[in-house]
C-alpha cells in the first residue's frame, strides 16, 4: 500500500456504530495494510463514559511503550533511564531489617498478625505526627496510613466526587488530571488546547516563579498543589503558601497540598502546609488543607508502597460536617490498610539511627541533582529545579517537548520525559531524573554532551 506500515489490525465489527467498510475506509486513508480478524463478543454493558475522555494512555507507561519500543528496534543499546522518578539505592539495613523481622515474626503464635486499623497502626501515627507535624496541631488520629500517595489521590476525589470544582498547577504531576477525569469533575477535552473545560490550569512557569498568580485564579473548590513540585522541582516559599492558605480561606476552597518530595527541601522552605505562619495561631491551614505525603522517594519505598494522608479535625464542609469523618468512612470502605510489614519498616525509618541512613541516601541524590544542574547548564541549556527536589527541568524553546525526549533517546539512548505529559505549560520541556548511579549520571552528560 504504497510503502504504508504493515500492521495486524483485529475488529469486533458488532461493536462499531459504523458499518464494517466505512471503518476499513478509515484505515486505507491512512495507508495501513491490514487483515481482519472477528473476535469477541460485545455485552450490552456500557463503557464508563469518564474512562472515554482521558488522554490514550497515562504519561509514565507511556514512556516506558517508548523505552520499550527503542530497545526493540536498538538491542544492544546501553539505556539510561533518567526518566520516571523511581529510585535505585538501596534501603538501609536499619529499615529492611525490621520489615524481615516483622516477616519472621508472621511465622510464629505470638507475631502473627493478621487485619490491622485501616487507618494504621496507632504507633507509626504517633510517631509521624511527633516527626513531621511537631507544633503544627496535627493529632495522631488525623493521620491515615496509605500504600501511597497516588492511591490516597485517588480516595481523595472519590471523598470529594463529582460536583466540585478544580485548580491544578500547569505543569503538574498527572494522576490529579486523570483522577478529576475519572470522577467526572473535568469536563470535556478541548484538543485545541489540551485543556480539559471544567479545570482551571494555574500556571507555573519562571514567568511567575514556578507559582500561580492568585490574583487571575478564578474560586474553585479544590486546589492541588504539590510542593516541591513534580516537575518542575520548585519548593513554595514560605509567603507563598501562606498566600495560598489565605487565598483557600477567603474563597472557603480546600487545597490538597502533596508534599511527597519534602525531604528534598533544602532552602529551609516549608516542608508542609500546615507549618506556613499563623496556622498555630489561629490554626488556619487546618482550616482549608489536606496533605498527602509518601515514604516512596523519602525512603525508598516506590516498591514497598507506604504514605499517608492528614486531614484535620478542624475541616469542614460548607454544611459544618467533619471532612475527617467521611474520609474514614472511604478509607473503611475502600482500603483494608497498609501492610504491617510496610509499616514496620516505616517505624524504622524514623527512627533516629534510620532517619539518619535515608537522609545519607537524600543527599546522594540530591549531589547527582547538582551534578545534572551543573552539567546541562554548562551544555548551554536553561535549567531550573535540582535544588530544593531530585528533579531537573530543562527549557528548549520553540521546540516540542516530545520531538526533544525522541530525539535524545534516539541518539545518546537517554530516557527523559517530555513536558507536555505534565500538562500544557510543560512544552518546551523535558524533566529529567537524578534518582541514579553517581556513574550513571555522569555518563549520561558525558554522551549529552556528544549529542550537542
Amino acid at each position: 500500500m504504497g510503502g504504508g506500515v504493515s500492521r495486524l489490525i483485529t475488529l469486533c465489527f458488532v461493536c462499531f456504530q459504523e458499518p464494517p467498510q466505512q471503518i476499513l475506509f478509515h484505515i486505507h486513508k491512512y495507508k495501513y495494510e491490514f487483515h481482519v480478524i472477528i473476535v469477541g463478543h460485545c455485552t450490552k454493558v456500557p463503557r464508563n463514559s469518564n474512562l472515554e475522555k482521558l488522554r490514550s494512555g497515562y504519561l509514565f507507561p507511556e514512556i516506558s511503550r517508548h523505552e520499550s519500543e527503542h530497545l526493540r528496534k536498538n538491542p544492544d543499546a546501553s539505556l539510561i533511564r533518567l526518566g520516571i522518578g523511581d529510585t535505585t539505592q538501596p534501603i538501609p539495613d536499619t529499615i529492611t531489617l525490621a520489615m524481615a523481622e516483622q516477616v519472621r515474626g508472621l511465622s510464629t503464635i505470638q507475631g502473627y498478625r493478621g487485619y490491622g486499623a485501616e487507618q494504621g497502626n496507632m504507633p507509626l501515627r504517633k510517631t509521624i505526627a511527633g516527626k513531621f507535624y511537631q507544633d503544627m496541631g496535627i493529632k495522631a488520629n488525623e493521620i491515615f496510613v496509605s500504600d501511597g500517595a497516588q492511591c490516597d489521590i485517588s480516595r481523595l476525589q472519590t471523598l470529594l466526587g463529582s460536583n466540585v470544582t478544580v485548580a491544578v498547577q500547569d505543569p503538574s504531576f498527572p494522576a490529579y488530571i486523570d483522577s478529576s477525569v475519572l470522577v467526572g469533575q473535568a469536563g470535556e477535552l478541548e484538543e485545541e488546547t489540551g485543556k480539559y473545560g471544567n479545570i482551571i490550569y494555574m500556571n507555573c512557569g519562571p514567568e511567575n516563579n514556578f507559582f500561580p498568580d492568585l490574583s487571575t485564579i478564578p474560586r474553585t473548590d479544590i486546589i492541588f498543589l504539590c510542593s516541591p513540585n513534580n516537575p518542575t522541582g520548585h519548593a513554595a516559599s514560605w509567603q507563598q503558601l501562606k498566600q495560598l492558605v489565605e487565598f483557600a480561606k477567603a474563597n472557603g476552597s480546600i487545597i490538597v497540598h502533596d508534599s511527597a518530595y519534602a525531604a528534598y527541601i533544602r532552602d529551609g522552605s516549608p516542608r508542609s502546609i500546615f507549618a506556613v505562619p499563623g496556622a498555630k495561631e489561629v490554626g488556619l491551614s487546618l482550616q482549608v488543607a489536606i496533605e498527602i505525603s509518601s515514604f516512596s522517594k523519602f525512603a525508598g519505598f516506590t516498591g514497598v508502597r507506604l504514605g499517608w494522608t492528614v486531614v484535620p479535625e478542624e475541616l469542614l464542609y460548607s454544611n459544618g460536617f467533619p471532612v475527617i469523618k467521611d474520609f474514614n468512612r472511604i478509607v473503611c470502605t475502600c482500603f483494608n490498610g497498609a501492610s504491617n510489614i510496610a509499616q514496620a519498616g516505616g517505624l524504622a525509618c524514623l527512627s533516629t539511627d534510620g532517619y539518619q541512613d535515608l537522609c545519607k541516601v537524600i543527599d546522594y541524590y540530591m549531589e547527582n541533582a547538582k551534578i545534572l544542574v551543573d552539567g546541562l547548564t554548562s551544555l548551554g541549556w536553561k535549567v531550573y529545579g535540582g535544588k530544593n527536589a531530585p528533579y531537573i527541568w530543562v527549557h528548549f524553546p520553540g521546540m516540542s517537548s516530545w520531538n526533544v525526549f525522541a530525539e535524545i533517546l534516539k541518539k545518546t539512548n537517554i530516557v527523559t520525559i517530555p513536558g507536555r505529559g505534565f500538562g500544557p505549560a510543560g512544552e518546551e520541556y523535558i524533566r529529567v531524573s537524578a534518582f541514579g548511579q553517581r556513574q550513571i549520571t555522569l555518563e549520561a552528560l558525558r554522551r549529552l554532551n556528544s549529542f550537542l
